[in-house]
C-alpha cells in the first residue's frame, strides 16, 4: 500500500495522535510503516519509540539512510534532516494506533471484530470462535499467540506477543479485507489494551470476550486493579464503536460475553451499557451453564442449560481438559451473538473443533509413559491443570513429573506461587529456562525453587537451566504410566535470553529426546 502523508495524516488523525508539531512542508508518499530502523525500505514512515532496552529516537539517522521519508517521534532531537518530514507527538508508541488504522482506511470499521481477553483460554477461544466461523459458511481470519490467518491460511507467529504492536494489527486487518474476509477474530492481551502502548486503541469492536482475570503481569500494570482495569478497556470499547457498522452484513449491536465463575465478572459487565451475555462452567446462573460434564484424555462430554429456552442440550468436544469446555462455550455465545442466531444451531460443530497446538498436547513415540506439553505459565494455570491431573494419575497409582520455570523480566511474585503449586501435586519437580531474557537464569529458578517445599535437591527437586537437559532428565525418572508434564512454552518457537534469541520448540525437543532414548513410532 501507499498513500500521500496528507491522505492519512489528516486533521482528525493529528488529534487522536497527540500531535505536537510539524517540521517540513513536503507530502511524501509513505509505502509503509515501521518501528525498527533496520526494516526501514525507502519511502516508509518510521516511529521513534523509547523500549526498555532501548530507544527509537537514536536510530533516527539509520532510518533517514535507508530511506525513511517521515519520522513520528517524541523527543525533542538534535538535528532535523531538511529533506524529511518530522511529526512531533506526545507519545509514539500511542500515536502508532491512529496512524496506523489511518494509513490502511480503518480496516476493523470495515469487518465484524471480536476480540478475547483474560488470564487464561485467550488463544484457544479465539481458534474456537474462527473455526466455528469457518464451519458455519463464514469468511473469517485471526490473529492470536499461536498463529493467524489474514485469508492465506493458517500462520504460526513468531513472536512471542500476544497482541502485536498497532502497526501489524491494522496491517494484518487490511489484509483480511483485501482476502474477501468478513470476521476478525483477535487476542486482546492486557498490555494490547493498555493505553501505555494503545496497541488495540483504534480497533472497532463488535464483541467482547472475557475468559477469566486472576495474577500476572505486575511488573507491567503496578496491581491487579490496574491490570484486571486495562483487560476492561475491551468492553469499553464496545461503547465507542456502537452503530458504526450498520451497513455490513449479519449483527449490528456489540455485545460481550463474560465467564459467570470469575470474581470479576460483574465489574465486566458494569464498564459497558452493552448487553452481555454469561456462560458457567460450575453451575452458575447464566446464558449457557454446565449441570453435567465428564472430561478425559479425549474430549469433554457435557450438558449444558440454556437460560433462554430452559432447554438441556448435550455437548461433545474433543478438547482435553474439564476447562475446554468453558472456552467452547464463550466460542458458542460469541458466534451465536454475531451471527444472531440460535446457540443450538452451531451444538452439531463442536465435534469438529481441533485444539491448539501445544495446549495439552500429547508427544507419543511409543514410550511407556505419557508426555504432555501445555502453556501453563501462571499460578491460576497450574491450579487449573494440575489437580484433575493429580487425581488421574494417583488413582492410577503413577507419578506426575513436572517441567517448567518462570519468565525473566516478568511478574516475579508469581515464581513462588508457581513452585508452591506444582509442588504440591507433583512428584518430581524439574526447574528449567522459560525466557530469562536480562536475568540470570539459575537466580530465577531459585526464587521458584522457595515455594516448592516439602521437596529436596537432586531427589525430588532438580534445579537445570538448559531446557533439552530438564526434559530428558524427567524421560530418564519416568516409569511406566508416568506422566511426564511440560509448561511454560507450549507453541513457542524460541527462548530469549540476554544475548540472543535461541530457537526452540518444545514439541519437537520431546519427540528428539524420545528418539534419543529409542522410541521411535
Amino acid at each position: 500500500m501507499e498513500r500521500r502523508l496528507s491522505e492519512f495524516f489528516s486533521a482528525a488523525a493529528e488529534e487522536r495522535s497527540g500531535f505536537i508539531e510539524r517540521r517540513g512542508n513536503a507530502d511524501p508518499l509513505i509505502t509503509g510503516l515501521e518501528y525498527d530502523s533496520r526494516k526501514i525500505q525507502k519511502g516508509k514512515l518510521y516511529f521513534a519509540l523509547k523500549g526498555l532496552h532501548a530507544n527509537g529516537h537514536a536510530f533516527i539517522g539509520d532510518a533517514i539512510a535507508r530511506g525513511a521519508s517521515a519520522v513520528i517521534h517524541q523527543e525533542e532531537l538534535p538535528g532535523y534532516d531538511p529533506g524529511t518530514v518530522f511529526i512531533k507527538v506526545k507519545d509514539s508508541r500511542f500515536a502508532m494506533s491512529p496512524v496506523a488504522d489511518a494509513f490502511y482506511g480503518s480496516p476493523s470499521q470495515r469487518l465484524r471484530v471480536a476480540g478475547v481477553t483474560g488470564t487464561e483460554g485467550k488463544s484457544t477461544t479465539v481458534y474456537l470462535i474462527y473455526q466455528l466461523l469457518k464451519l458455519a459458511g463464514k469468511k473469517a481470519g485471526f490473529i492470536s499467540t499461536v498463529q493467524s490467518d489474514t485469508g492465506g491460511g493458517e500462520m504460526p507467529n513468531p513472536e512471542h506477543q500476544t497482541t502485536p504492536e498497532a502497526t501489524t494489527v491494522h496491517g494484518a486487518l487490511d489484509s483480511m479485507l483485501r482476502n474477501g474476509l468478513e470476521y476478525a477474530v483477535l487476542e486482546a492481551s492486557s498490555h494490547g489494551l493498555s493505553p501505555k502502548t494503545n496497541r488495540l486503541g483504534d480497533a472497532a469492536f463488535d464483541a467482547a470476550v472475557m475468559t477469566n482475570v486472576t495474577h500476572e503481569h505486575l511488573e507491567f500494570h503496578g496491581t491487579w486493579e490496574q491490570y484486571r482495569d486495562d483487560k476492561a478497556n475491551l468492553f469499553r470499547a464496545l461503547d465507542i464503536w456502537k452503530g458504526s457498522k450498520q451497513g455490513l452484513s449479519g449483527g449490528g449491536i456489540p455485545f460481550g460475553v463474560i465467564n459467570a465463575d470469575d470474581k470479576s465478572a460483574s465489574y465486566f459487565a458494569g464498564v459497558t451499557k452493552q448487553k452481555t451475555f454469561f456462560y458457567s462452567l460450575k453451575g452458575a446462573a447464566a446464558e449457557l451453564s454446565v449441570v453435567a460434564l465428564e472430561s478425559g484424555a479425549e474430549g469433554n462430554n457435557c450438558r449444558v442449560r440454556v437460560q433462554s429456552s430452559g432447554e438441556v442440550i448435550a455437548l461433545n468436544d474433543r478438547l482435553p481438559g474439564a476447562f475446554n469446555c468453558a472456552n467452547v462455550l464463550a466460542a458458542l455465545l460469541t458466534v451465536s451473538g454475531l451471527l444472531e442466531r440460535p446457540v443450538k444451531d452451531f451444538i452439531p460443530l463442536v465435534p469438529l473443533l481441533k485444539p491448539v497446538r501445544g495446549r495439552m498436547t500429547s508427544v507419543s513415540r511409543g514410550q511407556n509413559f505419557t508426555v504432555l506439553v501445555d502453556y501453563a505459565h501462571t499460578p491460576s494455570s497450574f491450579e487449573t491443570i494440575f489437580p484433575p491431573l493429580r487425581k488421574e494419575y494417583s488413582l492410577k497409582g503413577k507419578r506426575i513429573i513436572s517441567v517448567f520455570g518462570s519468565a525473566g523480566e516478568r511478574d516475579t511474585k508469581k515464581r513462588g506461587a508457581q513452585g508452591r503449586i506444582a509442588a504440591a501435586y507433583s512428584d518430581v519437580v524439574i526447574l528449567t529456562d522459560e525466557d530469562p531474557r536480562g536475568e540470570v537464569p539459575m537466580d530465577i529458578l531459585e526464587e521458584i525453587a522457595l515455594g516448592c517445599e516439602g521437596k529436596k535437591r537432586n531427589e525430588d527437586l532438580f534445579l537445570i537451566p538448559c531446557r533439552g537437559e530438564a526434559i530428558r532428565k524427567a524421560f530418564s525418572l519416568a516409569g511406566p504410566g508416568d506422566l511426564a508434564l511440560l509448561l511454560g512454552k507450549g507453541h513457542e518457537n524460541s527462548i530469549i535470553y540476554a544475548g540472543n534469541v535461541m530457537p526452540y520448540d518444545e514439541i519437537t525437543e520431546a519427540e528428539k529426546a524420545l528418539a534419543e532414548m529409542g522410541y521411535d513410532t
